[in-house]
């Protein structure tokens, strides 16, 4: 896993936290950019497991692997469980619809 990924993942969790703490008026566009930092990261996720010469069977073993587990422990319990989701779909060989992401 490269410095992209972990890079992507300082963005995303910056963005959680200022969306976290939004007022009502930025509350919106906080969101927004939260949700296209998350689904960039998620996008470079995908090509790094696309990368992998051995690919986990399932979503325990894909947690197992040191660099996600690296990742997961830094997640706060809701951004945990759409990532959980996302990995799932990407080990499924599956891609979210754009309309079908979270809100």
């Amino acid at each position: 896993m490269g410095k992209t990924i972990m890079d992507g993942l300082e963005i995303v969790l910056a963005n959680w936290n200022r969306m976290q703490s939004s007022e009502m008026d930025e509350a919106g566009d906080d969101a927004e950019q939260f949700e296209a930092s998350f689904y960039r990261w998620i996008d470079q996720l995908r090509t790094w497991y696309h990368s992998l010469a051995h690919k986990p069977a399932d979503v325990d073993e894909a947690l197992a692997i040191p660099e996600i587990a690296a990742i997961t422990e830094r997640l706060p319990t809701t951004l945990y469980l759409n990532f959980e989701t996302e990995l799932e779909l990407i080990i499924e060989g599956q891609e979210r619809d754009d309309d079908a992401r979270y809100d």
